[in-house]
């Protein structure tokens, strides 16, 4: 039942229903315990990389703290997105309060942001160690690593601010039923009875920037990495560069694959069924596959793992 309020003549929404998966109730159950499952291994998994990096000095290096930072933005993610997804598939309406939405939609807007500019620093990172190995401790020190992620987590979370802004502006008057299974920009701004026109801008903008611009940054970077690995003239300095990227250019190729395929296009071509596709995709597989790909391919962090929990020993 939709829960209104009314105000100078209008009839505001005070709560949205997530229409989820509902038009597939059949696939609720297995729905379910997907999803409860990648859940419960994004939240272990990079809780796990957390304590392992945290509590072994040998891992407190560039590279790994940058892999903590995005662990934190991973559970960030999955946890704003998956109780309202899982409950969902319980319950017959899935609704959420205004505040409610709004929450979710700066945390999730906030940690997805992020994790994107994160990912091109991190592809910075590979460049220096790779590019100018001599000069990669001074490059990379500590207090520049830790400018850098502070900058990722001060500047998204004031664009995500003014984001949130922006859409606290706009008028709900109905209908209610946001076509996700979160709250989201586009389907929320198809929902206003107010001018969108400000906010379908800054959404170009932010896909411009976190999207395009961090893409062809990152590119660039693996554009000289690339080249200094051909360069070098043994095959085992060749397969060990590769090795230390590989892992972060499996995640930024899952990562913005998700992103292109929904959100870079306009508010207007908003495909629903892409939409959620995409959402999965990036709010509950990549969270739950960042861990295990760079735990699997990475035996630094197994032997702490090991080190910290003897029952991860073979």
């Amino acid at each position: 039942m939709m829960l209104k309020l009314r105000l100078h003549n209008q009839t505001l929404v005070t709560k949205f229903v997530l229409q989820g998966f509902s038009e597939h109730p059949e696939h609720h159950a297995l729905l379910f315990s997907c999803f409860l499952s990648l859940c419960s291994v994004a939240l272990t998994g990079n809780t796990l990389i957390i304590l392992a990096i945290a509590l072994n000095s040998g891992l407190h290096t560039p590279m790994y703290f940058f892999l903590f930072n995005l662990a934190t933005m991973d559970i960030i993610c999955a946890s704003s997105v998956m109780p309202k997804a899982l409950e969902g598939l319980v319950l017959e309406e899935n609704s959420i309060s205004y505040g409610g939405c709004m929450a979710q939609l700066y945390f999730l807007t906030w940690a997805a942001s992020s994790e994107l500019l994160l990912l091109t620093v991190m592809a910075y990172d590979r460049y220096a160690a790779i590019c100018h190995p001599l000069h990669y401790s001074t490059a990379m020190s500590k207090a520049f690593c830790g400018t850098l992620a502070a900058g990722v987590w001060a500047l998204c979370a004031f664009n995500t601010a003014v984001r949130a802004g922006l859409m606290l502006r706009l008028d709900f008057c109905g209908p209610d039923v946001i076509t996700h299974f979160f709250c989201e920009v586009p389907p929320l701004l198809l929902l206003s009875c107010s001018s969108t026109y400000v906010n379908s801008i800054m959404l170009v903008l932010a896909d411009a920037f976190y999207g395009i611009l961090n893409f062809l940054m990152t590119i660039v970077s693996y554009g000289f990495i690339i080249s200094s690995i051909l360069k070098m003239r043994t095959a085992e300095g060749k397969k060990k560069a590769f090795s230390i990227c590989s892992s972060h250019l499996i995640v930024v190729g899952m990562y913005y694959t998700a992103v292109f395929y929904a959100y870079i296009s306009p508010v207007s071509s908003y495909s629903t069924e892409k939409s959620k596709l995409a959402g999965v995709l990036y709010t509950m597989l990549s969270p739950t596959l960042n861990p295990l790909i760079y735990t699997l391919r990475n035996a630094e962090v197994k032997a702490a793992l090991r080190k910290l929990f003897p029952f991860f020993r073979n």
